[in-house]
């Protein structure tokens, strides 16, 4: 047995050295077409002399066909080389050609309808890929020379494709009247074939290699098995060293990323801060347009910065009643976002929230003197930082 075992291993060795890296690859030429319809389109030829199974070279004064296409198929075909075939075709006999024995004296109009059996050779000659010779019998009505006759029919002939799809069909088929005292006749056909709804599969010599192939892949498998075993008690120590130092990496890493971010949002929030507050007059939503530069400078940071979620608050004296100053202090929100927007922050990266007289930065509460000056410092919009 193990003299066996080393025998098929160096049988694939020596396979596997004679063959190329394409060879060990399977390739469109490796499949082939199981189960397909076919269509076809294109021509036919009547020899309806009376002798046309003993002289087939009599093409001139015999033959019968027309200058467009007069042939249309349809067939189904299986994996086990049976097709079923319905074909229709038309033709003209020809005045003065010899039909039925005799002397055609008009022309006369051809019609046949066939249905066939038929069987695919390759399945005993072997695949092609491109080359599908084919023999059938088959059962049809034709009516020709002004008389309707039943036929049953015999086909060889065989296709040529240029693709998976196309290719040309040649076949001869002759036809045998039984039921009334008509002559025999044979048809003659050329056309292009299409094929859709195909299901592929694999030729012999296809089944040959993927079985190499499998069987390579399986040898290179128990190789690498055996090599990695060899290896596995270094590559753990090796790993486990490895695992140690990026341990100490990530950590470094990970401590240098939060000192940046933190040096980041700080940076961020300074610039925020650094804008300084926007400022109203009196009973007035209005920005000036010193604050409108100031907002711009803001935009000009959340541009910078994405990610950056500012929270806008607005804020009011505490002159006037606290529901108006609520109000107010609304509008001053509005505002203040709303030119934002114009510049095109979308709605996701502001919140507002209004305080009225709520959050006083000095000492003029109601009942409290204060100069015009103080009262100004309560009148503002400002930003915080929610999110970088």
């Amino acid at each position: 047995m193990k003299f066996y075992k080393i025998t098929l291993h160096v049988l694939i060795v020596l396979m596997v050295n004679q063959l190329s890296s394409q060879d060990l690859q399977l390739t469109a030429k490796d499949s082939i077409i199981k189960r397909s319809w076919i269509v076809g389109l294109g021509f036919n030829a009547v020899d309806d002399s009376g002798d046309a199974f003993n002289d087939f070279t009599t093409i001139k004064d015999q033959w019968n066909a027309v200058p467009f296409p007069s042939r249309l198929s349809i067939g189904r075909y299986f994996k086990s080389g049976i097709g079923l075939e319905a074909i229709a075709t038309y033709n003209r006999y020809k005045e003065g050609n010899i039909v039925d024995n005799a002397i055609n004296m008009e022309d006369k109009d051809y019609f046949g309808l066939d249905a066939r059996l038929s069987y695919d050779l390759n399945k005993i000659i072997g695949e092609t890929g491109w080359f599908d010779p084919y023999i059938g019998a088959g059962l049809g009505y034709t009516d020709a020379n002004d008389i309707g006759r039943g036929t049953y029919n015999a086909v060889v002939g065989f296709r040529t494709w240029f693709s998976d799809r196309w290719g040309l069909d040649f076949n001869s088929s002759g036809k045998w009247a039984f039921g009334n005292d008509v002559t025999n006749h044979i048809q003659h056909a050329a056309g292009v074939v299409y094929q859709f709804e195909t299901e592929k599969g694999l030729t012999k010599k296809g089944q040959e290699k993927l079985a190499l192939i499998e069987a390579l892949e399986k040898e290179n498998q128990r190789v690498a098995d055996s090599t990695a075993l060899a290896k596995k008690a270094e590559e753990e120590a090796k790993a486990l060293a490895e695992q140690l130092a990026r341990e100490k990496e990530r950590k470094e890493a990970e401590e240098q990323a939060r000192l940046a971010a933190q040096k980041r949002i700080q940076d961020i929030e300074n610039q925020v801060k650094a804008l300084g507050y926007v400022y109203f007059d009196l009973n007035s939503s209005y920005l000036s347009k010193e604050y409108k530069g100031l907002l711009d400078q803001l935009y000009a940071i959340m541009q910078e910065n994405p990610t950056l979620i500012i929270k806008v608050t607005s804020h009011t004296d505490a002159r006037g009643t606290d529901k108006y100053n609520v109000w107010l202090s609304e509008r001053r929100v509005k505002q203040t976002m709303d030119y934002l927007f114009t510049k095109g922050i979308t709605e996701d990266k502001l919140q507002g929230e209004a305080f009225g007289e709520e959050k006083l930065t000095n000492e003029c509460k109601d009942g409290v003197y204060c100069s015009e000056e103080k009262h100004r410092k309560n009148r503002r919009s400002e930003f915080i930082v929610v999110k970088v």
